[in-house]
């Protein structure tokens, strides 16, 4: 089952739907099953690169709020991420220009680790108040999946990778995809949003049919009180 996935890296709602996403595939019993692509769709792609403000800050700037409203806001955001496990810490957040992020995700995926990467960066910015303008933090996660760090140097140097996410761009006009995340279930079906995990487990199901896959029994309970062999025991 193929499941495409237009988010960013600073996109808190895109963290709280991955993992959404990750436990209604495990739920409804397709882990094995399911490909996941990422594409790129910057939230806020005039961003300095350089010395970008806290999160508290841009938001309050970007939608003439105080700084009293923004935390009210990001308060019920943390609330959300709770309940699938994610504790934000908004308090050490900054803002960030996500491009090179993106490009370096792309150089990642040749290598099938796209998804760990998107995986440490979100848990990098989201519970350690790491910073995506970083090079150093971006080498460090490349080190850290033992690819080699020099090559990546040189495409956070450049524009490799560019043509890559002008057709993210590109698939996201055609779908009419304006916010995220936003999730693709086989080119038939969509999730604008992170819904609640019964939404994604039905939409896979009906995904499922559509690529011709069933889901694996999954065991649950301890397997006492049975019978066998002629011997029923508890």
């Amino acid at each position: 089952m193929k499941i495409e996935v237009f988010s960013d890296f600073t996109c808190p709602f895109c963290y709280i739907g991955k993992r959404e996403l990750e436990r209604a595939i495990d739920l409804a019993g397709y882990s094995g099953q399911v490909e996941i692509e990422y594409k790129t769709h910057q939230i806020g792609p005039h961003t300095p690169k350089e010395d970008a403000p806290t999160l508290y800050d841009g938001m309050a700037a970007k939608f003439n709020s105080t700084l009293k409203e923004v935390k009210e806001i990001t308060e019920g955001i943390a609330m959300r991420a709770e309940e699938v496990g994610l504790r934000y810490n908004f308090e050490d957040m900054k803002t960030a220009h996500t491009e090179k992020a993106h490009r370096l995700a792309k150089w990642t995926k040749q290598f099938g680790k796209e998804s760990v990467y998107t995986e440490e960066l979100m848990r990098g910015y989201f519970t350690e108040g790491k910073d995506l303008n970083d090079d150093r933090f971006l080498l460090k996660v490349i080190e850290n999946l033992d690819l080699d760090v020099e090559i990546a140097k040189g495409v956070l140097a450049s524009n490799d990778f560019g043509e890559a996410l002008d057709r993210d761009r590109y698939d996201a006009q055609q779908l009419g995809v304006q916010s995220v995340p936003f999730f693709v279930f086989e080119n038939r079906y969509g999730i604008k949003g992170a819904e609640p995990t019964e939404v994604f487990v039905r939409t896979l199901h009906q995904a499922a049919e559509i690529a011709g896959i069933q889901p694996i029994l999954k065991m649950v309970g301890d397997g006492e009180a049975i019978c066998a062999d002629g011997e029923c025991k508890l």
